[in-house]
């Protein structure tokens, strides 16, 4: 029994349990109070149980009367340890609290970029992370909203630490959605991660962003796998598994909306004056570019005859003057196309 634990914690235990046992004699509140407040101050200052209930009873041992009986003895160590027990179980779970909050405010604002670069690297080490190193940022997503607390995010993060418990990752919830932080060189931490949140989620997607250095590169690559996530519902991807770097296209279609908006209004808007709108003209060539431009598998995935499928590829080359097989008419028709899903054309106007 360390010194410093004897005299701060078992402060006037051995008189108490010395008096209470001679007498037999119930603690008064006095003496349960002062259990309670070194229990509290025990487990702010971060010692363990197992060695607190130790030093008590080897401290019991020597403060026992010789000629008291030991039910007297037991009943006193048995109150006093309990009032230690409840001050030191209450003061952790305010410890607990304070480093969730704690915790919860680092992760958003390593994930938002904010704060001092300086700042955020002295806190990440508390975290186990180096932000010295480059990380990606991988992102779930599932049917429901989770937090830390759910039965799904606690499975997923069972189930990652007990295969990389040595790695210096981070996993939290945010927004509703399982996030993974993990070092560049270690994609397999990121691979595995979605793995399991695709399966506990019930076919879930999960993105991952690219690795970036520093503090702020986990925020552009948090940003990037939501981007992802969202360019793979607008799109329709059926993939479990999105990678940023595969995507870059997107963005930069998206990046400057106006030029976007104008393409696909002058290229699909002559859709329109088709009979039945231009929805199943624009459903004929995601089908027909989604298929290397094979009519055969195109017309099946519509549920069509090949002839109705020309036709409907004549009637677009009709109206907007593109014809869907000349390379050249191909690759404007195919651009609008993936523009008019980014931007939920012709459902949103902008």
């Amino acid at each position: 029994m360390q010194e410093t634990t004897s005299t701060r914690f078992l402060d006037g235990y051995g008189q108490i349990i010395a008096e209470a046992s001679t007498t037999g004699r119930r603690l008064t509140r006095g003496e349960l109070e002062s259990r309670r407040a070194l229990g509290a101050q025990a487990a702010e200052a971060g010692h363990g149980w197992r060695a607190l209930v130790r030093s008590h009873l080897a401290a019991s041992r020597v403060a026992r009367p010789s000629s008291t009986d030991l039910d007297s003895v037991l009943s006193a160590v048995e109150q006093a340890i309990d009032a230690f027990a409840e001050g030191y179980e209450h003061a952790q779970r305010l410890v607990v609290r304070r480093e969730e909050a704690a915790r919860r405010e680092f992760i958003d604002d390593l994930l938002h970029g904010r704060g001092d670069a300086g700042h955020l690297s002295a806190r990440s080490e508390r975290f186990g992370l180096r932000l010295s190193r480059s990380h990606a940022v991988a992102v779930a997503e599932g049917p429901a909203t989770y937090d830390e607390t759910d039965p799904v995010p606690r499975e997923v993060e069972a189930g990652l630490f007990a295969r990389f418990e040595r790695r210096r990752i981070l996993f939290t919830t945010k927004d509703g959605r399982m996030v993974c932080i993990a070092p560049a060189d270690q994609d397999d931490v990121l691979v595995h991660f979605a793995k399991r949140a695709h399966a506990a989620t019930d076919g879930g997607k999960v993105a991952i962003g690219r690795p970036r250095p520093g503090a702020g590169g986990i925020g552009h690559s948090y940003e990037e796998a939501l981007n992802a996530l969202d360019v793979a519902r607008r799109m329709g991807f059926e993939e479990p598994l999105l990678r940023a770097a595969d995507l870059l296209v997107f963005p930069v279609l998206a990046r400057d909306r106006q030029a976007l908006v104008d393409l696909v209004e002058s290229t699909l808007g002559p859709l329109e004056r088709a009979r039945g709108g231009s929805n199943p003209l624009i459903h004929t060539l995601i089908a027909y570019f989604g298929t290397g431009c094979v009519a055969t598998e195109a017309a099946r995935r519509l549920s069509l005859s090949v002839r109705a499928l020309t036709y409907r590829l004549e009637r677009i080359h009709t109206l907007t003057n593109l014809n869907p097989n000349d390379p050249m008419h191909r690759y404007t028709l195919h651009t609008a196309v993936i523009g008019a899903r980014l931007l939920d054309w012709p459902t949103k106007r902008t």
